[in-house]
Protein backbone atom coordinates (compact mmCIF):
# COMPACT_ATOMS: atom_id res chain seq x y z
CA UNK A 1 0.00 0.00 0.00
CA UNK A 2 2.98 2.68 0.93
CA UNK A 3 4.60 1.67 -2.47
CA UNK A 4 1.32 2.41 -4.51
CA UNK A 5 0.95 5.84 -2.51
CA UNK A 6 4.12 6.59 -3.32
CA UNK A 7 4.02 5.53 -6.89
CA UNK A 8 0.91 7.07 -7.57
CA UNK A 9 2.36 10.81 -5.53
CA UNK A 10 4.60 10.73 -8.55
CA UNK A 11 3.20 9.56 -11.25
CA UNK A 12 0.53 12.27 -11.16
CA UNK A 13 2.51 14.79 -9.43
CA UNK A 14 0.84 15.22 -6.05
CA UNK A 15 3.38 15.16 -3.89
CA UNK A 16 2.13 18.65 -2.49
CA UNK A 17 -1.19 17.59 -2.30
CA UNK A 18 -2.58 17.01 1.08
CA UNK A 19 -3.04 13.18 2.23
CA UNK A 20 -5.63 11.51 3.57
CA UNK A 21 -6.21 8.05 4.70
CA UNK A 22 -9.53 6.18 5.84
CA UNK A 23 -9.83 3.25 7.02
CA UNK A 24 -13.43 1.22 7.95
CA UNK A 25 -12.88 -2.12 10.43
CA UNK A 26 -9.71 -3.88 9.92
CA UNK A 27 -8.45 -1.14 7.42
CA UNK A 28 -8.54 0.96 10.38
CA UNK A 29 -5.88 -1.54 11.77
CA UNK A 30 -3.91 -0.81 7.89
CA UNK A 31 -4.37 3.06 8.73
CA UNK A 32 -2.85 3.29 11.41
CA UNK A 33 0.37 1.60 10.59
CA UNK A 34 0.26 2.59 7.70
CA UNK A 35 0.39 6.03 8.84
CA UNK A 36 3.72 5.47 10.37
CA UNK A 37 5.20 3.32 7.46
CA UNK A 38 4.43 6.23 5.09
CA UNK A 39 6.43 8.86 7.23
CA UNK A 40 9.60 6.68 8.17
CA UNK A 41 10.39 4.31 5.03
CA UNK A 42 8.77 7.07 2.15
CA UNK A 43 8.97 10.80 4.22
CA UNK A 44 5.56 10.90 3.60
CA UNK A 45 3.58 12.95 6.07
CA UNK A 46 -0.24 12.57 6.22
CA UNK A 47 -2.54 15.56 6.61
CA UNK A 48 -5.62 13.43 7.89
CA UNK A 49 -6.79 9.85 9.01
CA UNK A 50 -10.44 8.82 9.51
CA UNK A 51 -11.26 5.56 11.33
CA UNK A 52 -14.89 4.28 11.09
CA UNK A 53 -15.23 1.43 13.58
CA UNK A 54 -11.59 1.06 14.84
CA UNK A 55 -9.16 -1.87 15.84
CA UNK A 56 -6.16 -0.89 16.99
CA UNK A 57 -5.31 -3.07 19.53
CA UNK A 58 -6.74 -6.69 19.18
CA UNK A 59 -5.95 -7.28 22.99
CA UNK A 60 -9.30 -5.46 23.26
CA UNK A 61 -11.56 -7.78 21.52
CA UNK A 62 -9.87 -11.02 21.89
CA UNK A 63 -11.99 -13.00 24.47
CA UNK A 64 -9.61 -15.33 26.50
CA UNK A 65 -9.31 -17.40 29.78
CA UNK A 66 -6.92 -14.97 32.17
CA UNK A 67 -7.64 -11.59 30.15
CA UNK A 68 -10.70 -9.49 31.78
CA UNK A 69 -10.38 -6.80 29.20
CA UNK A 70 -12.65 -7.63 26.49
CA UNK A 71 -14.87 -8.24 29.11
CA UNK A 72 -14.95 -4.91 30.73
CA UNK A 73 -15.05 -3.26 27.65
CA UNK A 74 -17.90 -4.73 25.75
CA UNK A 75 -20.25 -4.18 28.69
CA UNK A 76 -21.17 -0.84 27.49
CA UNK A 77 -22.25 -2.75 23.85
CA UNK A 78 -24.13 -4.80 25.87
CA UNK A 79 -25.86 -1.85 27.42
CA UNK A 80 -26.70 -0.45 23.91
CA UNK A 81 -28.01 -3.88 22.73
CA UNK A 82 -30.29 -4.26 25.61
CA UNK A 83 -31.35 -0.40 25.61
CA UNK A 84 -32.30 -0.95 22.02
CA UNK A 85 -34.36 -3.89 22.85
CA UNK A 86 -36.36 -2.79 25.97
CA UNK A 87 -34.18 -5.27 28.12
CA UNK A 88 -32.52 -3.14 30.65
CA UNK A 89 -34.73 -1.85 33.78
CA UNK A 90 -37.01 1.01 33.83
CA UNK A 91 -34.51 3.87 35.25
CA UNK A 92 -32.00 3.04 32.58
CA UNK A 93 -34.61 2.34 29.93
CA UNK A 94 -36.61 5.44 30.17
CA UNK A 95 -33.80 7.71 30.29
CA UNK A 96 -31.76 8.27 26.56
CA UNK A 97 -29.36 5.60 24.85
CA UNK A 98 -26.93 8.33 25.87
CA UNK A 99 -27.40 8.12 29.75
CA UNK A 100 -27.32 4.39 29.50
CA UNK A 101 -24.25 4.27 28.13
CA UNK A 102 -22.66 6.28 29.92
CA UNK A 103 -23.26 4.70 33.47
CA UNK A 104 -22.49 1.82 32.14
CA UNK A 105 -19.12 3.41 31.08
CA UNK A 106 -18.65 3.87 34.63
CA UNK A 107 -19.80 0.80 36.51
CA UNK A 108 -17.98 -1.26 33.36
CA UNK A 109 -14.75 0.72 34.50
CA UNK A 110 -15.13 1.52 38.19
CA UNK A 111 -16.94 -1.02 40.00
CA UNK A 112 -17.00 -4.42 37.45
CA UNK A 113 -12.80 -3.71 36.70
CA UNK A 114 -12.13 -3.64 40.78
CA UNK A 115 -14.40 -6.68 40.71
CA UNK A 116 -12.87 -9.00 38.32
CA UNK A 117 -9.34 -8.09 39.57
CA UNK A 118 -10.72 -9.71 42.91
CA UNK A 119 -10.91 -13.28 40.55
CA UNK A 120 -11.93 -16.17 42.90
CA UNK A 121 -11.46 -13.73 46.05
CA UNK A 122 -14.84 -12.48 45.39
CA UNK A 123 -16.82 -13.05 48.57
CA UNK A 124 -20.40 -14.65 48.40
CA UNK A 125 -22.27 -11.47 48.84
CA UNK A 126 -19.63 -9.82 46.47
CA UNK A 127 -20.73 -12.35 43.58
CA UNK A 128 -24.41 -11.88 44.65
CA UNK A 129 -24.36 -8.36 43.85
CA UNK A 130 -21.78 -8.28 41.27
CA UNK A 131 -24.39 -10.58 39.24
CA UNK A 132 -27.40 -8.46 39.92
CA UNK A 133 -25.12 -5.40 38.85
CA UNK A 134 -24.02 -6.88 35.74
CA UNK A 135 -27.15 -8.26 34.71
CA UNK A 136 -28.79 -4.65 35.12
CA UNK A 137 -26.56 -3.14 32.77
CA UNK A 138 -26.49 -5.99 30.06
CA UNK A 139 -30.37 -7.47 30.43
CA UNK A 140 -29.52 -11.06 30.55
CA UNK A 141 -30.66 -12.63 33.85
CA UNK A 142 -28.18 -12.75 37.20
CA UNK A 143 -28.01 -16.80 36.96
CA UNK A 144 -26.39 -16.52 33.57
CA UNK A 145 -24.01 -13.65 34.57
CA UNK A 146 -23.15 -16.23 37.78
CA UNK A 147 -22.70 -19.75 35.00
CA UNK A 148 -20.78 -17.53 33.10
CA UNK A 149 -18.05 -16.42 36.17
CA UNK A 150 -19.27 -12.60 35.04
CA UNK A 151 -17.35 -12.74 31.90
CA UNK A 152 -19.91 -12.72 29.60
CA UNK A 153 -18.31 -13.84 25.67
CA UNK A 154 -19.75 -11.82 23.15
CA UNK A 155 -20.90 -14.61 21.01
CA UNK A 156 -22.66 -15.94 23.85
CA UNK A 157 -24.80 -12.58 24.26
CA UNK A 158 -26.09 -12.94 20.74
CA UNK A 159 -27.62 -15.40 21.64
CA UNK A 160 -28.74 -15.01 25.27
CA UNK A 161 -29.95 -11.09 25.05
CA UNK A 162 -33.16 -12.32 23.43
CA UNK A 163 -33.49 -15.98 23.89
CA UNK A 164 -37.12 -16.01 25.97
CA UNK A 165 -38.76 -15.06 22.41
CA UNK A 166 -36.55 -17.34 19.80
CA UNK A 167 -34.40 -14.32 18.39
CA UNK A 168 -30.62 -13.95 18.02
CA UNK A 169 -29.07 -10.02 17.50
CA UNK A 170 -26.31 -9.19 14.96
CA UNK A 171 -22.53 -8.99 15.29
CA UNK A 172 -22.19 -5.95 12.90
CA UNK A 173 -25.61 -4.29 14.29
CA UNK A 174 -26.81 -5.79 17.45
CA UNK A 175 -30.36 -4.06 16.06
CA UNK A 176 -30.88 -6.88 13.88
CA UNK A 177 -32.87 -9.93 15.25
CA UNK A 178 -32.26 -13.58 13.60
CA UNK A 179 -34.20 -17.00 14.21
CA UNK A 180 -32.12 -20.40 14.93
CA UNK A 181 -33.80 -23.41 14.70
CA UNK A 182 -32.24 -24.26 18.27
CA UNK A 183 -33.35 -21.68 20.58
CA UNK A 184 -30.95 -23.49 23.21
CA UNK A 185 -27.64 -23.48 21.51
CA UNK A 186 -24.92 -21.62 22.70
CA UNK A 187 -24.14 -19.31 19.65
CA UNK A 188 -26.43 -18.18 16.37
CA UNK A 189 -26.07 -19.76 13.48
CA UNK A 190 -25.83 -16.99 11.33
CA UNK A 191 -25.11 -12.81 11.86
CA UNK A 192 -28.58 -11.27 11.00
CA UNK A 193 -26.77 -7.90 10.21
CA UNK A 194 -24.16 -10.00 7.70
CA UNK A 195 -27.31 -11.59 6.11
CA UNK A 196 -28.82 -8.20 5.66
CA UNK A 197 -26.23 -6.95 3.58
CA UNK A 198 -24.63 -9.84 1.89
CA UNK A 199 -26.43 -9.63 -1.62
CA UNK A 200 -26.59 -5.94 -1.54
CA UNK A 201 -23.21 -5.15 -1.35
CA UNK A 202 -22.04 -8.39 -3.86
CA UNK A 203 -24.69 -7.49 -6.20
CA UNK A 204 -23.75 -3.87 -6.30
CA UNK A 205 -19.82 -4.25 -6.45
CA UNK A 206 -20.37 -6.97 -9.30
CA UNK A 207 -22.38 -4.16 -11.29
CA UNK A 208 -20.43 -1.54 -10.63
CA UNK A 209 -16.46 -3.34 -12.10
CA UNK A 210 -19.12 -4.27 -15.15
CA UNK A 211 -21.03 -1.19 -15.93
CA UNK A 212 -18.68 1.37 -14.35
CA UNK A 213 -14.92 0.70 -14.44
CA UNK A 214 -15.89 -2.18 -17.94
CA UNK A 215 -13.43 -4.81 -16.08
CA UNK A 216 -15.42 -8.17 -17.04
CA UNK A 217 -14.38 -11.34 -15.65
CA UNK A 218 -16.08 -14.64 -14.23
CA UNK A 219 -14.05 -14.81 -11.02
CA UNK A 220 -16.74 -14.61 -8.31
CA UNK A 221 -16.24 -11.80 -5.74
CA UNK A 222 -16.15 -12.78 -2.06
CA UNK A 223 -17.60 -10.22 0.20
CA UNK A 224 -15.56 -12.08 3.38
CA UNK A 225 -12.79 -14.58 2.82
CA UNK A 226 -10.10 -16.22 4.68
CA UNK A 227 -8.56 -16.85 1.25
CA UNK A 228 -6.29 -12.85 2.10
CA UNK A 229 -3.40 -14.74 2.71
CA UNK A 230 -0.06 -15.02 3.87
CA UNK A 231 0.13 -11.54 6.31
CA UNK A 232 3.17 -11.80 8.54
CA UNK A 233 2.87 -10.99 12.33
CA UNK A 234 6.38 -11.43 13.04
CA UNK A 235 7.11 -8.23 14.62
CA UNK A 236 3.76 -9.14 16.66
CA UNK A 237 4.99 -12.78 17.62
CA UNK A 238 3.59 -13.87 21.26
CA UNK A 239 1.27 -10.32 21.52
CA UNK A 240 -1.72 -9.21 20.16
CA UNK A 241 -1.83 -7.10 17.59
CA UNK A 242 -1.57 -3.51 18.34
CA UNK A 243 -0.97 -0.53 15.59
CA UNK A 244 -1.68 1.54 18.68
CA UNK A 245 2.06 2.37 19.45
CA UNK A 246 2.72 3.16 15.33
CA UNK A 247 -0.39 5.86 15.14
CA UNK A 248 1.16 7.55 18.27
CA UNK A 249 4.64 7.75 16.54
CA UNK A 250 3.11 9.49 13.48
CA UNK A 251 1.32 11.47 15.19
CA UNK A 252 4.40 12.59 17.43
CA UNK A 253 6.61 13.04 14.96
CA UNK A 254 3.78 15.18 12.75
CA UNK A 255 1.95 16.74 15.38
CA UNK A 256 -0.20 18.56 12.08
CA UNK A 257 -1.89 15.20 11.37
CA UNK A 258 -5.41 14.86 12.88
CA UNK A 259 -6.95 11.34 13.15
CA UNK A 260 -11.19 11.15 13.35
CA UNK A 261 -12.37 7.95 14.92
CA UNK A 262 -16.06 7.35 14.33
CA UNK A 263 -17.93 4.67 16.20
CA UNK A 264 -21.44 2.82 16.50
CA UNK A 265 -23.42 2.44 19.73
CA UNK A 266 -24.93 -0.71 17.99
CA UNK A 267 -21.60 -2.28 16.79
CA UNK A 268 -20.62 -5.43 18.46
CA UNK A 269 -17.45 -5.91 16.22
CA UNK A 270 -15.46 -3.28 17.45
CA UNK A 271 -16.87 -2.11 20.60
CA UNK A 272 -16.46 2.03 20.67
CA UNK A 273 -15.53 1.74 24.36
CA UNK A 274 -12.75 -0.59 23.24
CA UNK A 275 -11.95 2.35 21.01
CA UNK A 276 -11.90 4.96 23.92
CA UNK A 277 -9.74 2.53 26.15
CA UNK A 278 -6.87 2.18 23.37
CA UNK A 279 -7.17 6.20 22.52
CA UNK A 280 -6.67 7.17 26.06
CA UNK A 281 -3.85 4.42 26.76
CA UNK A 282 -1.54 5.40 23.36
CA UNK A 283 0.68 7.89 26.06
CA UNK A 284 -0.35 10.89 23.99
CA UNK A 285 1.53 13.76 24.88
CA UNK A 286 -1.41 16.42 26.11
CA UNK A 287 -0.89 18.78 23.42
CA UNK A 288 -1.28 16.69 21.01
CA UNK A 289 -4.57 15.35 22.17
CA UNK A 290 -6.88 18.22 20.61
CA UNK A 291 -5.22 16.53 17.19
CA UNK A 292 -8.40 13.44 18.06
CA UNK A 293 -12.19 13.96 17.63
CA UNK A 294 -14.61 11.46 18.26
CA UNK A 295 -17.94 10.92 16.47
CA UNK A 296 -21.12 8.33 17.21
CA UNK A 297 -23.88 7.26 15.67
CA UNK A 298 -26.68 4.94 16.98
CA UNK A 299 -26.21 2.00 14.10
CA UNK A 300 -23.81 -0.70 13.80
CA UNK A 301 -20.31 -1.89 12.49
CA UNK A 302 -21.18 -0.03 8.70
CA UNK A 303 -23.18 2.67 10.06
CA UNK A 304 -23.27 4.24 6.96
CA UNK A 305 -26.05 1.91 5.85
CA UNK A 306 -28.12 4.14 7.73
CA UNK A 307 -28.59 7.45 5.78
CA UNK A 308 -28.81 9.94 8.46
CA UNK A 309 -25.28 8.25 9.54
CA UNK A 310 -24.16 8.37 6.06
CA UNK A 311 -25.15 11.90 5.94
CA UNK A 312 -23.30 12.51 9.15
CA UNK A 313 -20.53 10.93 8.35
CA UNK A 314 -19.84 13.05 5.40
CA UNK A 315 -20.02 16.48 7.23
CA UNK A 316 -17.68 15.00 9.98
CA UNK A 317 -14.93 13.76 7.78
CA UNK A 318 -15.56 17.35 5.56
CA UNK A 319 -15.07 19.10 8.65
CA UNK A 320 -11.60 16.59 9.37
CA UNK A 321 -10.10 17.45 6.22
CA UNK A 322 -11.30 21.17 6.34
CA UNK A 323 -9.80 21.78 9.71
CA UNK A 324 -6.36 19.50 9.02
CA UNK A 325 -5.44 22.54 6.45
CA UNK A 326 -5.85 24.78 8.83
CA UNK A 327 -3.15 25.98 11.63
CA UNK A 328 -2.65 22.39 13.83
CA UNK A 329 -4.92 22.41 16.76
CA UNK A 330 -4.03 23.53 20.69
CA UNK A 331 -4.21 20.90 23.35
CA UNK A 332 -7.18 19.76 24.81
CA UNK A 333 -8.94 16.68 23.53
CA UNK A 334 -12.39 17.52 21.24
CA UNK A 335 -15.40 16.89 22.77
CA UNK A 336 -17.66 14.19 21.42
CA UNK A 337 -20.33 14.24 18.87
CA UNK A 338 -23.62 11.99 18.34
CA UNK A 339 -24.48 11.38 14.86
CA UNK A 340 -27.52 10.96 13.99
Amino acid sequence: MADFIRLYLTKFDRWSSPKFLAGESYGTTRAAGLSEYLLHQDGIYLNGISLISSVLNFGTIRFAAGHDLPYILHIPSYTAAAWYHKKLPADLQNGTLESAVEQSRKFASGEYTLALMKGDKLTPGERSELAKKVARFTGLRPEFVVESNFRIVVYRYFKELLRDQRRTIGRYDDRLEGVDIDSAGEAAEYDPSYAAVQGAFTAAFNDYVRTELKWETDIPYEILTGKVNPWSYARQQNQYLNVSEPLRQAMTQNPAMRVLSMNGYYDMATPFFATEYVFSHMGLDPSLSGNISFAYCDAGHMMYTRKSCLDSLDKAMTELYTNALRTPPAGGKSGPSTLK
